[in-house]
């Protein structure tokens, strides 16, 4: 027989206001039935002067940290106060001894899989990486590093925070590294506005939950449609290893503006921040340089500068020479990066900003597109851009042909999942093949040995899908520099009405 799942209600800083909150509870319990627990997290007590409660803000009693198992087996994990890193600390907050003390508590056992709920006052530290806006709070400035650790490690089912007097519920992130670990089970973050809010911002969440020791473990990994990369860990190697992300340095933005109708283009960089703590001015964080000339580096001047559609802060469009069609770009990084596992988060950020700006371009002209990298005897990252007519084919049909193509040329082509994050899969420095196609489904191939330079063209030049197999080399498409040139004015003018750049 099933377990009975448990019925629980979570609340924002109540401040104080227990008459608006019970009365709140007591009218949704009317409606939809009693509830078993109701955990409370943030500022409870408000500014109301309260004398038990001095005896907390004055540290005589104490309360900063716990552990509570019901009688269901349900385990609930709380973090009181603020973060605090002086000596003495005071009673209302908490220190890196308390997250150590129920880190030890908790996971010094090699069967702790994770707690079922984590209650703490402040948010998590970066807990946006990966995820949905979290609005008007910048989560890489906002929050404790101390909580992000200690969510990091204890694997919360949900996570329930408050203090920023808002709503934001984070899509689900997973606890694992994909094809690297085991699978674990997701965890949900929330966080609450303040009770009463005159914004009527959610304060109160109602959700069920079956305790985790009672679950089926097939049942309790299994991952929601919707799930991203953990927002706490590092990329590539680190991840596995589970290490919390520090506070990153922001890469100064190095801009190149370029007169596109000069042969040579000019260009001038951005100027950099000063330290005044400092008679030497740190420098900005700068990409790798090229071993030699780079055919892609935008300042190179083997770059041919007529094939460029439209630039950006950190990358640039380009069309593909030999296209597939005549609107088939690259999304390219400004400076030198070799793959997109090797980019810096402002890098990446803007690279998202291109693809989802070319699929609302592509929709609109009757077109889904497929992405593709090969990281494999390329230099510089070459994200392609192929739009294929929705006539043509569905996205069904255009994951069937790579799989298809894929087995039988005895190449593994898995599928990842939707919002996993390709550093985590791939190392910096490894070899491999990303296909992302319009709907969110990614597949991918980590290359051994050898691999078909023109597989992606040749899946996409396929009768399955564009039916143009004579275009699958690039070399057989090129056309000449004026017809180039007209291309690139053509995409450019349509592509004006959606380019980003010009909001900046």
């Amino acid at each position: 027989m099933a377990q009975k799942p448990l019925r629980l209600l979570a609340c924002g800083d109540v401040e104080g206001k227990f008459d608006v909150l019970f009365n709140r509870v007591r009218a949704i319990q009317k409606k939809s039935g009693n509830f078993d627990l109701l955990l409370c997290v943030g500022n409870f007590f408000g500014s109301t002067p309260d004398a038990e409660w001095e005896e907390y803000k004055t540290g005589i009693k104490k309360g900063r940290k716990g552990i509570f198992t019901g009688s269901s087996g349900l385990q609930i994990v709380y973090l009181s106060g603020t973060e605090s890193l002086n000596e003495p600390v005071p009673g209302y907050s908490f220190s890196p001894k308390d997250v150590s003390s129920l880190r030890t508590m908790l996971c010094s056992t090699s069967q702790f899989k994770g707690v079922d709920i984590l209650l703490t006052s402040p948010w998590p530290k970066y807990v946006g990486n990966f995820g949905n806006s979290s609005g008007e709070v910048d989560t890489k400035k906002c929050g404790s590093a101390l909580v992000s650790s200690l969510a990091t490690d204890l694997k919360p089912r949900y996570h329930f925070a408050a203090l920023e007097k808002t709503y934001y519920e984070r899509l689900p992130y997973r606890n694992h590294v994909v094809l690297q670990e085991n699978a674990q089970h997701a965890t949900r973050f929330i966080a609450l506005a303040n009770v009463g809010n005159p914004e009527k911002k959610k304060y109160l969440y109602a959700f069920s939950i079956v305790p985790m020791k009672l679950m089926d473990a097939a049942e309790l990994v299994k991952q929601p449609p919707d799930v991203t990369e953990n927002p706490y860990r590092k990329s590539g190697k680190e991840a596995s290893t589970g290490k919390q992300i520090p506070a990153p340095e922001e890469e100064q933005a190095c801009q190149f503006f370029f007169d596109l109708n000069e042969k040579q283009g000019r260009k001038r960089s951005s100027t950099g921040r000063d330290s005044k703590s400092s008679p030497h001015p740190k420098q900005p964080r700068k990409p790798p340089q090229p071993p030699g000339p780079c055919w892609f580096c935008l300042a190179s001047p083997e770059v041919e500068k007529h094939l460029v559609v439209n630039i950006g802060t950190h990358c640039y469009l380009a069309l593909a020479k030999g296209g597939l069609s005549d609107d088939h770009v690259l999304i390219l990084p400004i400076g030198h990066y070799q793959s997109v596992v090797e980019l810096s988060a402002e890098v990446v950020e803007e690279v998202e900003k291109y693809k989802v700006t070319l699929r609302r371009f592509f929709k609109s002209r009757g077109k889904r597109c497929v992405l593709f990298e090969r990281n494999y005897k390329s230099h510089h990252l070459q994200l392609q851009v192929i739009p294929v007519p929705l006539s043509f084919c569905t996205t069904d049909d255009i994951k069937d042909a790579f799989i298809t193509q894929a087995e039988q040329q005895q190449i593994e082509l898995l599928e990842i999942p939707e919002h996993s994050d390709i550093k985590q899969i791939a190392q910096p420095g490894a070899a491999y093949f990303y296909v992302e196609l319009d709907k969110g489904e990614k597949l991918f191939h980590r290359i051994k040995k050898n691999f078909p330079l023109q597989f992606g063209r040749e899946v996409l030049a396929s009768e399955a899908i564009l039916n143009i197999p004579d275009r699958s080399d690039w070399r057989q498409c090129q056309v000449s520099k004026e017809e180039e040139e007209m291309l690139a004015r053509r995409f450019r003018k349509d592509f004006e009405p959606f380019d980003f750049t010009l909001d900046d």
